[in-house]
């Protein structure tokens, strides 16, 4: 063999060796690159932005992709997206579901197909998903008929009527309707004008809230139980102008309820940290994925947030 020979020979034989441990140096992160899908109940509301976003920067933080799937209130598409996310092959699927029976078929064809479910917010019947990321609803609406009862007690003799404005199309709100008004039902001074049903849509919460407040001339409190019957309650209130008669309780900050605490007829709104439950989600599908596991029911705390507590939250709702 020639010196040129050799030489073509032995570069070869290097560049190959560099190759092979190039490809053995990148082929366990090229491994560890997961993809994670969040399937949403929609993107109007500010809750779910946050909670995507909580979801991403998690995401990004582990190095994994993460796709978010809008359902736009349509519990059909949900289990869509996620019979598309299993033909895909992806590593975990978060789920904000909207109809929480109406999903299972699907968490349990991901179960099969060895792709791990979190649920996030509402809560799902007993099955094969590896946690549960979210508050205790059902307590936190018990806390918010405690704070509503003690707030009467002390500024209105002891005496109010209050509508609810819900969204019966959703499981989770339902649950915060039921603690609410278990903890006041029965009380003395305290009498119910019903509920209305907003669909968890601000418009069509607004119209529920207007009719709610026409067809009771007396009425004296709203609770809402989310972001879009809170935000049509507040709307009303001030279409109706009704800030000096009508005090409002509900679930989640919004710009416009702290303008509404600051004015004084939005009296106590429950704050969640959505980007938390998002974050939560990603780290759960992560180490499960890894080979991990993770607690059964992953809890994320609330805050009662009054004209005392609001200012840190300022900043965030600007």
């Amino acid at each position: 063999m020639n010196w040129n020979l050799k030489r073509r020979t032995l570069v070869a034989t290097l560049g190959f060796t560099a190759l092979t441990t190039l490809g053995a140096a990148l082929s366990p992160a090229l491994a560890a690159e997961k993809t994670f899908a969040l399937v949403q109940i929609n993107q109007q509301a500010l809750f779910f932005n946050q909670m995507n976003e909580g979801a991403q920067k998690a995401a990004d933080a582990a190095g994994a992709k993460l796709v978010i799937f809008n359902a736009n209130n349509d519990p059909a598409a949900q289990n869509s997206a996620i019979e598309t996310y299993i033909q895909q092959k992806v590593d975990g699927i978060a789920v904000v579901a909207i109809d929480v029976n109406g999903i299972m078929p699907a968490v349990n064809q991901a179960a099969e197909a060895g792709i791990p479910v979190v649920a996030i917010d509402a809560i799902l019947p007993e099955g094969p998903q590896k946690a549960q990321i979210g508050v205790d609803n059902a307590t936190a609406g018990a806390d918010m008929g405690k704070f509503f009862l003690e707030y009467i007690k002390a500024n209105a003799d002891g005496k109010a009527k209050i509508g609810v404005v819900g969204a019966l199309n959703s499981f989770i709100q339902n649950v915060r309707q039921e603690g609410f008004e278990k903890t006041i039902k029965d009380v003395d001074g305290i009498s119910s004008a019903g509920v209305v049903d907003g669909q968890n849509v601000q418009d069509n919460a607004l119209a529920a809230a207007e009719n709610l407040i026409t067809g009771n001339p007396d009425l004296t409190a709203i609770y809402a139980t989310g972001e879009p019957a809170l935000m049509g309650a507040i709307a009303a209130v001030e279409s109706q102008s009704k800030q000096d008669s009508v005090k409002v309780f509900g679930w989640d900050l919004t710009a416009q309820a702290i303008a509404g605490i600051d004015a004084g007829y939005v009296t106590a709104v429950i704050q969640q940290d959505p980007a938390a439950m998002g974050a939560a989600a990603v780290d759960a599908l992560k180490k499960v994925s890894d080979g991990g596991s993770v607690e059964k029911t992953i809890a994320v705390p609330v805050t009662i947030v009054t004209k005392d507590n609001v200012e840190p939250y300022r900043a965030i709702f600007k």
